[in-house]
């Protein structure tokens, strides 16, 4: 029943942009047929999230991996974020508050100093302090689906040195909040809205056009 009255509302909303008499809103035709691809795929991606999650949680973990940095390292064997780190974690919370119906998991890595047990705890080390940092910045705990700890199985750079591309965690998309893509909520409406007025005019013409408006 969900599922069937949010795809009626979608079609009705394309349907009442693209059905418009040609000679009485020109303007608004024009307007709508430049943004009708990036506004369709918003209403596409939210379809996508009921019919198909695990293709969308893929969209969605590509996404966030090209937006936002989603890795931070650590010192040597430590787990204290630098400033650097939490300067990163607070762009990664920045997109996850976008997006309240996404799970997401961190894993934690370290370099190949040191026994493999210890390593696997300081890499658990690591993903809590990440977990704890976004949980400050407003996201739910519940929302960090798991913690798991590589420790030092995945190198970035094969060394016995110590490195610091090596002590790291990454945050990645792992899936949907139990039921939330079964429905169109207000939060996620919020989302559709925002990605379809960013659509509609290029970020540089409202600038230029706020520039002109003021006449100086």
């Amino acid at each position: 029943m969900k599922t069937t009255l949010i795809l009626g509302l979608a079609v009705l909303t394309v349907a009442g942009c693209s059905n418009r008499p040609a000679g009485m809103f020109p303007d608004e035709i024009a307007a709508a047929q430049a943004v009708d691809a990036q506004f369709g795929a918003a209403t596409a991606a939210n379809i996508q999230a009921m019919t198909n999650p695990q293709q969308a949680t893929d969209a969605l973990a590509v996404r966030f991996a090209t937006e936002v940095e989603s890795t931070v390292t650590f010192p040597f064997n430590s787990s204290v974020l630098t400033a650097q780190a939490q300067a990163v974690l607070q762009q990664q919370a920045n997109w996850i508050r976008q997006f309240p119906e996404i799970r997401f998991r961190v894993y934690g890595h370290t370099d190949l100093v040191g026994s493999a047990a210890y390593n696997e705890r300081l890499g658990r080390d690591r993903a809590n302090a990440v977990v704890a940092y976004l949980a400050t910045q407003g996201i739910s705990r519940n929302r960090l689906e798991a913690l798991m700890s590589f420790g030092e199985t995945r190198p970035v750079v094969a060394t016995q040195q110590p490195e610091m591309r090596n002590r790291r965690t990454v945050t990645e998309v792992s899936g949907f909040v139990a039921g939330s893509p079964m429905l169109l909520n207000g939060k996620y409406a919020q989302v559709v809205f925002r990605e379809y007025v960013l659509s509609a005019v290029p970020t540089t013409e409202i600038s230029a056009t706020e520039g002109g408006a003021g006449g100086e």
